[in-house]
């Protein structure tokens, strides 16, 4: 059997319960999707299939990047935004997951918190994808590894640096990745921000198999001197109240990804970002929390995020293709 035949049937929920060899499977694939995209290749081998799209928290590439992969496929897929499911509401999370994995081939869910996802999977009997939960975004994983493939020519020995609050779903899933294909990691941040020690603990029995390294550091200059991938994320979540954006901009304002700090990485490193971004304030929030806390651009300059270095829309189109991947091979394409 395959690496990617052993996956069939099987949840994806966070990338701890996946081999390097599964990953660079997946990876593997979603190039060959990838390819076979650009030159307009049929590849609708789950004609007939039905996945239910679970959306606790909005968004616009998960939602895309899961909807027209699954129509290359040859899948229908149904949305149900946050005001059109009961999850967790009028129904618990188990007696969802029964009645739509009697409807649904697999079901992905977007939200809260780890235990939802797990919970779905538990009594789904179909597969189960993890579009983000508060602590891991996995198939945001698989595109940012694609893309370093891509740009960089390889994955192993190569140093990713991750700049601000590593203590979430980007900066926990980046050290797992990391660690589980051999990049050496660092979360460069005040230490209140730094990811969960346990996790850490993991991630460093798994960096040490594979011949890499862990490294949690305050220091900026330091955390990216020779960096081949600088990344960032936001570093305040919609909705959160004026005291947060005023405690994550007062302290994480020595972490946002300047010019002066991608000198400092190597000449050929590239500048990451899961989008959306703080770069400018065009945006209607960006307009208003930029007035209201006195600032143009948040966790990078808008000179990186438009620069040749940034490879951020590369990015964003591997959702697509990685995502494409994860149900293909779970669903058995």
């Amino acid at each position: 059997m395959s690496v990617l035949e052993s996956l069939k049937g099987k949840s994806f929920l966070k990338l701890m319960d996946f081999s390097a060899e599964e990953i660079l499977g997946l990876i593997n694939l979603a190039a060959e999707y990838k390819e076979k995209k650009k030159k307009g290749i049929l590849h609708d081998t789950l004609r007939g299939k039905n996945v239910a799209l679970i959306f606790e928290k909005t968004s616009t590439r998960t939602r895309c990047a899961f909807e027209v992969a699954a129509h290359d496929l040859g899948m229908n897929a149904t949305y149900l935004d946050p005001k059109s499911s009961q999850i967790g509401k009028k129904e618990s999370i188990a007696d969802t997951a029964r009645v739509l994995g009697r409807m649904f081939d697999g079901i992905e869910y977007r939200g809260f918190g780890q235990d939802i996802v797990e919970e779905l999977a538990r009594y789904a009997g179909v597969p189960v994808w993890n579009g983000l939960t508060n602590e891991f975004h996995p198939t945001q994983m698989l595109a940012d590894m694609l893309t370093i493939r891509e740009h960089l020519g390889g994955l192993k020995g190569k140093k990713l640096v991750y700049m601000g609050d590593a203590r979430y779903n980007e900066g926990n899933s980046l050290m797992v990745v990391c660690a589980k294909l051999g990049l050496d990691f660092v979360a460069c941040a005040p230490k209140k921000y730094f990811p969960d020690p346990k996790l850490v603990a993991q991630c460093k029995e798994f960096a040490k198999a594979n011949g890499s390294s862990i490294t949690l550091t305050e220091d900026a200059m330091e955390g990216t001197k020779d960096a081949d991938i600088i990344y960032t994320d936001v570093w305040v979540s919609m909705g959160e109240p004026d005291e947060i954006w005023e405690e994550r901009i007062k302290d994480l304002t020595p972490y946002k990804v300047t010019v002066k700090l991608m000198k400092n990485a190597k000449k050929n490193a590239i500048f990451m970002h899961c989008l959306p971004a703080f770069h400018d304030l065009k945006t209607e929030i960006g307009r208003e929390m930029g007035e209201r806390f006195n600032f143009s651009e948040l966790e990078v300059e808008d000179e990186v995020f438009e620069s040749s270095q940034s490879v951020v829309f590369d990015e964003a189109e591997n959702r697509m293709h990685t995502i494409k991947a994860v149900m293909a091979a779970t669903l058995g394409a």
